[in-house]
């Protein structure tokens, strides 16, 4: 899943928010040092990770994807279902997403200095360009897809993803609706952040 996923999915704190997202940082980190709460926060993303990897909806959404563009098909997939979230959001959250959005934001920036070099940019620029306000339409979709393609670093066809996405749009929302709610159940099943031991 992509980073309004993860976010969903963690809790309103500062703590969990940084652990959330920082499966994506955590190459060089020494996770013994982090505190519980990001501890847990992490090893949620990697529950979330894990589930959504092995279900098999996802799995054949990879099919739907040109073949040249197939090799990235998991990257396009997370990008595209924090766009199908928002689509859906008053089907999943009564908090309006403006106001989830600041909120995440605002927890993120709190404690910004705790994070990884590469996250802390990375986190900055999500916060003060709002990607999650982009990730809304197609278009930003594509603009995500397409500066992914940019910083892969040996020559790819993965730019333009987006038409693959805009082909098979309704089996791409079909899933994601079967997909989404089973993934909330799974991680509220588990309860890792409010649990006293995470279950692996």
């Amino acid at each position: 899943m992509n980073y309004l996923a993860h976010l969903y999915l963690a809790q309103p704190t500062s703590d969990s928010h940084i652990g959330n997202l920082l499966g994506d940082f955590r190459r060089g980190v020494n996770t013994d040092e982090l505190s519980k709460p990001v501890k847990l926060g992490l090893d949620n993303h990697i529950l979330v990770d894990k589930f959504t990897d092995n279900h098999p909806f996802v799995k054949r959404t990879r099919a739907l994807f040109s073949p040249h563009r197939r090799r990235f098909a998991s990257v396009a997939t997370d990008v595209l279902f924090d766009h199908l979230l928002i689509q859906h959001w008053s089907t999943f959250n009564s908090l309006p997403f403006s106001d989830f959005c600041a909120r995440s934001y605002r927890l993120l920036q709190t404690k910004s200095q705790s994070m990884p070099a590469k996250m802390q940019h990375v986190v900055g620029r999500m916060c003060n360009d709002d990607w999650f306000a982009t990730y809304a339409s197609l278009d930003g979709v594509d603009l995500a897809l397409n500066n992914i393609a940019k910083r892969i670093r040996f020559t790819n066809s993965f730019a333009g993803a987006v038409h693959d996405i805009e082909a098979h749009y309704d089996e791409f929302n079909a899933v994601f609706l079967t997909f989404f709610p089973e993934l909330v159940a799974h991680v509220t099943s588990y309860n890792i952040e409010q649990a006293t031991e995470f279950r692996r």
